[in-house]
């Protein structure tokens, strides 16, 4: 309920400024919370969450302005299937000015100047639904930029041990695998703010190591030749690839705030 975020929102912003003051000047905040995550009740998640988002006001500020592409004639193709989290990834690119299309449409997204592969949702159903359709093919094909968004990093890898599924196969033999906690103090799925490193594509231009971004997923993909960031709960894990004109990012840049707002201009601004 509204009235509950609001009232948790704001002790978690008091839980945050009081964490500021308590810890030593170059501690994160954030990176405190985090760390707590596997140790608290479930119900104190949400106010760890606000308060680790509370030092974000603060803290070093996404660098420098993004160079900004035209985007009055750019077509953003939006694939629509049947997954969660769309409508928050269009709010996403209006923000950027940019009005996308959702689609199935094989000649629109193969002619979109750029396509998004967003979602959640379980990896058998939603390869048996693109299959259906002709989408896995299409997407497989696609020669312009290509930024799958959660479930659509995974399912852009070769297999998924959800279902033991095979997928698209755009990132060679990559497997994902479903996350093992080691003992009951680690919660699945992983849930919440975690940092960004080892970043090294333009998609990261103009973010830092260790700024933060959000997950929520119980599958992961590991280490691998394609890795353009990586971040740690339970195991390391790539929190992002690339390969060629594709790029994936297992946490969701349209609710990262800042960070994935540039993330999200970075990829209008990269060339065809």
């Amino acid at each position: 309920m509204l009235w509950r975020a609001l009232l948790v929102g704001g002790a978690g912003a008091s839980v945050g400024a009081f964490l500021r003051a308590a810890l030593p000047e170059k501690a994160s905040v954030a990176a405190f919370c985090i760390s707590l995550g596997p140790f608290v009740p479930p119900e104190w998640n949400l106010l760890l969450t606000f308060a680790a988002k509370s030092e974000r006001v603060g803290v070093r500020p996404v660098i420098g302005a993004p160079r900004r592409v035209r985007t009055e004639d750019m077509e953003v193709a939006i694939i629509k299937y049947n997954a969660g989290n769309i409508r928050s990834v269009v709010g996403a690119f209006r923000r950027l000015g940019v009005e996308p299309v959702v689609t199935d449409d094989a000649r629109r997204l193969a002619a979109a100047d750029r396509v998004v592969f967003p979602g959640q949702g379980e990896a058998s159903t939603t390869m048996g639904y693109l299959r259906g359709h002709g989408l896995d093919r299409l997407i497989a094909g696609l020669r312009q930029p290509v930024l799958g968004i959660c479930i659509g990093q995974q399912l852009l890898c070769a297999r998924s041990e959800e279902g033991d599924t095979p997928c698209i196969g755009v990132f060679g033999d990559v497997e994902v695998k479903r996350f093992v906690a080691p003992s009951a103090d680690f919660k699945i799925p992983h849930v919440g703010w975690n940092t960004l490193g080892r970043l090294s594509s333009p998609l990261f231009d103009g973010v830092g190591e260790g700024d933060y971004a959000y997950f929520i997923h119980s599958y992961y993909v590991p280490d691998n030749p394609y890795s353009i960031a990586t971040t740690d709960y339970i195991v390391p894990f790539c929190s992002a690839l690339r390969r060629d004109n594709f790029y994936a990012t297992q946490f969701h840049p349209e609710k990262s705030g800042r960070v994935g707002e540039r993330i999200l201009q970075n990829f209008l601004n990269l060339p065809e």
